[in-house]
């Protein structure tokens, strides 16, 4: 799948392919051509993906190729085993999670997963959870602090299940219960924006000592679409809507609400899985590293005062 920026990109490769097909090697003249055309989509490239709107990075972080929890859980752990259950109501299969190692430290993993195709993204619920996938968290979370193993989040979801069979079970009780909980986990906590990062759905796993957005992803309390029906009862200003929102990596940065970006390869994580995964391994354990030289106390007591310096507040007069 094409998104429209990349178009211009993909006709040059194209090219450069029915040239490479054609070539003699022999020819000195052919093989500069080809080497200039090179240089020019990789300058393309760079021009194109350092300068995105807020819009096109909500299209790629929803890229269907895209990276989900479980591709990069697998491809950095070797020994992963998938914990189950709630032990209330039932699996949610929209949240994962379980213990994994990476580099010889035992991690557990929880994130959000969708699904590939029509009948996986049914049965992950499009990556929305439910209470119960809320309340596995929040389990998995409790038993990791229990034997005192680190926590990472992959955060990637439209939002909690927004159902009626959702409300009734609770939902606003899970995500307002994991909020609190996360706080006072005594266990390092990282957590990683890997797609979209909305609403209270995303924030039911996001507490963390350190949260941290891969490049081409977004954070927000609504969607583009849904900002733009509210505000201008259409879909069609989503793209006005994204910038306003101040979504991407970087405006989070900005304004002091994640602690780090890691950068993806270039056109996208979906280019280059291993690549990608490297670099979010190198900086989990660099993350972990640092986190783990503190007390408990301290990584409680940081948390807390991060979250509570966020936001602007202005007192009447």
């Amino acid at each position: 799948m094409l998104l429209d920026f990349e178009k211009p990109i993909a006709e040059l490769e194209r090219k450069l392919e029915d040239m490479k097909q054609l070539a003699d090697e022999s020819d000195k003249s052919v093989m500069d051509a080809i080497r200039a055309l090179e240089k020019k989509i990789f300058e393309l490239k760079n021009e194109t993906f350092e300068n995105l709107t807020g819009w096109q990075r909500v299209q790629l972080s929803r890229h269907p190729d895209r990276p989900y929890t479980l591709d990069y859980i697998y491809e950095m752990t070797t020994d992963f085993i998938e914990l189950h259950g709630d032990r209330q109501v039932s699996d949610d299969k929209a949240m994962v999670g379980g213990l994994g190692s990476i580099d010889g430290q035992t991690f557990m993993l929880i994130g959000q997963q969708k699904g590939r195709n029509t009948k996986q993204r049914q049965m992950r619920n499009f990556g929305m959870a439910n209470p119960e996938g809320y309340r596995k968290a929040l389990r998995l979370m409790k038993m990791a602090e229990k034997f005192n193993k680190p926590i990472v989040t992959f955060i990637d979801t439209p939002g909690a299940f927004p159902g009626l069979e959702a409300e009734e079970r609770g939902q606003g009780e899970a995500i307002a219960k994991n909020l609190r909980e996360m706080f006072m986990l005594k266990v390092p906590v990282i957590c990683v924006i890997i797609g979209e990062g909305a609403s209270g759905g995303a924030l039911g796993i996001g507490i963390g000592d350190k949260v941290l957005m891969l490049e081409n992803t977004w954070y927000s309390v609504i969607s583009p679409e849904s900002c733009s029906s509210i505000l201008w009862r259409s879909w069609d200003y989503k793209e006005k809507a994204a910038d306003v929102l101040k979504l991407t990596a970087s405006d989070m940065l900005n304004l002091k609400l994640i602690d780090g970006i890691i950068k993806e390869p270039l056109g996208g994580a979906h280019n280059n899985l291993k690549e990608m995964s490297t670099e979010l391994k190198r900086v989990l354990l660099k993350e972990f590293s640092e986190l783990n030289a503190l007390s408990a106390d301290e990584r409680i007591n940081n948390r807390i005062e991060k979250f509570s310096a966020m936001g602007v507040v202005k007192e009447p007069s």
